[in-house]
């Protein structure tokens, strides 16, 4: 007698068939994290959109300072001028004092963010590293000078500035923005992740606390250092509101302060206005670009770990 087996066989091609159709669903999947070409396509897209969003103000002073005054006000608009008006450049050159703007500038942003990288580093390792009494409560008392608004503390800065006879100097611009304790909470929280066995470790070598901080803490706090700059100088460099309270000589004008003073009382030069803002806008570029690779690594210093 013969014995036939079919359904081990029906069994056995059944089970390839879910195996092939399983494959075939697992294969039909897209690796985790790739996208599909309408998901790039509207990414590039947005990117597109948000790229022209930021450029457009830019260009639009850009042509503005490449105008003449009668053609500012043309309707309908020409966005790109026929012929480029250099005017505006050199009349900004030659009957103001930009030089001198520039040079403040440059002098205060760069002074404030040498003072500031250097107190900082010393305050934020000293509250990171260092046992000293009343070093928790003098650390929450900096923490509450964040909360106080910069308004609140116009006028009263202002008489102090005022009583020392500061007015109209580089002190006057230099010394307050000195204060902010922003940058030692940033340097306090980077040096704090620091291993404890280097510091300790020194000290058992018989170094002194700045040797410590001169040779261990600030070589390994460098990319932080950066940042901290990079952000101190532009927000000097930028700042209005104190340089325009204690400044009324325009010689002592910063490049805020001088390129606002171009707003007369019936009419406003704004094609000078607009070739200030572009020649003002290369120093603190060449600064940032400089400085770039180093910024971004230090911002990503508290986001990556091993």
């Amino acid at each position: 007698m013969v014995v036939q087996h079919e359904a081990p066989s029906a069994i056995t091609d059944a089970g390839t068939g879910q195996h092939r159709r399983g494959s075939a669903r697992r294969s039909s999947r897209r690796p985790v994290g790739q996208a599909g070409p309408a998901l790039k396509a509207a990414s590039y897209v947005t990117v597109a959109v948000a790229a022209l969003a930021t450029l457009g103000p830019f260009f639009y002073i850009l042509t503005t300072s490449l105008k003449d005054s009668a053609s500012l006000f043309s309707y309908p608009p020409n966005w790109i001028p026929d012929e480029l008006f250099w005017g505006n450049y050199s009349r900004l050159l030659t009957e103001t004092l930009f030089v001198r703007w520039t040079v403040n500038t440059l002098i205060v942003a760069t002074t404030v963010t040498a003072l500031k990288l250097l107190f900082d580093s010393m305050a934020g390792y000293a509250f990171a590293k260092i046992d000293f009494p009343a070093k928790e409560p003098l650390f929450i008392f900096l923490l509450l000078g964040l909360m106080i608004p910069v308004s609140a503390l116009l006028i009263p800065l202002f008489f102090l500035v005022r009583g020392m006879n500061l007015l109209n100097t580089y002190w006057a611009l230099i010394l307050p923005p000195l204060a902010n304790p922003i940058g030692i909470l940033l340097m306090r929280n980077f040096i704090q992740s620091l291993p404890r066995d280097l510091d300790n470790a020194a000290r058992l070598d018989g170094c002194s606390e700045f040797a410590i901080y001169r040779r261990i803490v600030v070589p390994l706090v460098r990319p932080p250092l950066v940042v901290l700059g990079v952000l101190t100088f532009m927000i000097q460099y930028t700042s209005f509101i104190w340089p325009l309270v204690v400044t009324s000589d325009n010689r002592m004008n910063v490049l805020t302060t001088g390129l606002a003073g171009q707003r007369g009382v019936a009419t406003i030069d704004w094609g000078a206005i607009s070739a200030g803002g572009i020649m003002a806008m290369i120093p603190i570029t060449i600064f940032f670009l400089a400085l770039q690779r180093f910024f971004t690594a230090g911002s990503l210093m508290g986001a990556l770990k091993q």
